[in-house]
C-alpha cells in the first residue's frame, strides 16, 4: 500500500481522544529524554512500542514496522538489565513472529478498511490454553531462577505469556488482549523495581503503563466489533 494512501486513511481513522492521549504520552517520553536524561534506547523503544500497539489494536498490518524497530531496542535494554528471559523472548521469538505476522495478516484483510478480520477462541480452546499457561509459566520460572535472572517470577510469567500473546496476535484472536493485560501489568511492576534501583529507563516504565491501558481499551473495542 502506498504511504500517501495510508496517511489519508489514518487521518480519518483516529478518534480525538486517541490523538490527545498519544500527544500526552509522547510529551512525557520527550520530557524523560531531555530533562531527566533518559536512556535514548528506552525512548526509541517506548515510541515504537506504543505506536505498534495502537496500530495493531486498529488491525492495521503496518504496525509490524514499528514493532520490529521497538523489539530491537527492547532487546538491548533487557540485556543491560540482566532480564535474560525478556531478551531471549524478543530476539528469538518476537522478531521472527512479527515478520511471520506480516504475511499472516496479509491473507485476512478487509477490502474496504484494509483492517484484519478479528476472531476469538472457543470455550474448549480457552480451557486448553489456560492449562498450558500455568504449566509453561511454572517451568519458565524454574529455568530463569537456575540462570540467576534478576526477576525470575515476574520475568518468567511475562516471558511465557508473551509467547502465547504473540501467537494470539498473529492469529488475530480477541484473547490476546487478556494475555497482554496480565503481561503489561506485571512488566510495569518489574520495570518499576528496576527504575527505583537506579536504572534510567523512565520511558520504558511509561511504555508498559500505556501498554496496560491500551490492552484494556482494545479488548473492549475488539469484543464489540466481533459481537457485531
Amino acid at each position: 500500500m502506498k504511504i500517501a494512501k495510508i496517511v489519508k486513511q489514518e487521518a480519518f481513522d483516529w478518534k480525538w481522544y486517541e490523538i490527545l492521549g498519544l500527544f500526552i504520552v509522547f510529551a512525557v517520553i520527550f520530557y524523560n529524554a531531555f530533562i531527566l536524561k533518559d536512556n535514548l534506547v528506552a525512548v526509541c523503544s517506548a515510541i515504537c512500542g506504543i505506536l505498534y500497539t495502537i496500530i495493531a489494536g486498529k488491525g492495521k498490518i503496518y504496525c509490524y514496522f514499528f514493532g520490529l524497530m521497538g523489539s530491537g531496542c527492547y532487546v538491548k535494554l533487557s540485556f543491560v538489565s540482566h532480564l535474560w528471559g525478556n531478551a531471549l523472548l524478543y530476539l528469538a521469538y518476537y522478531i521472527p513472529m512479527q515478520i511471520y505476522g506480516i504475511f499472516s495478516w496479509k491473507k485476512h484483510l478487509k477490502i474496504q478498511s484494509v483492517e484484519i478480520v478479528k476472531t476469538k477462541l472457543s470455550a474448549q480452546d480457552r480451557i486448553k490454553f489456560l492449562v498450558i499457561s500455568f504449566i509453561g509459566c511454572f517451568l519458565t520460572i524454574l529455568i530463569l531462577r537456575y540462570y540467576n535472572d534478576s526477576e525470575p517470577i515476574i520475568d518468567g510469567i511475562t516471558t511465557f505469556l508473551s509467547i502465547l500473546g504473540m501467537y494470539f496476535t498473529v492469529k488475530r484472536l480477541l484473547e490476546q488482549w487478556i494475555v497482554w493485560i496480565v503481561v503489561n501489568g506485571l512488566s510495569f511492576l518489574m520495570w518499576l523495581n528496576i527504575v527505583l534501583a537506579g536504572t534510567k529507563a523512565y520511558s520504558t516504565l511509561v511504555m508498559w503503563g500505556v501498554y496496560f491501558v491500551l490492552a484494556i481499551y482494545f479488548y473492549f473495542e475488539w469484543k464489540k466489533e466481533i459481537n457485531n
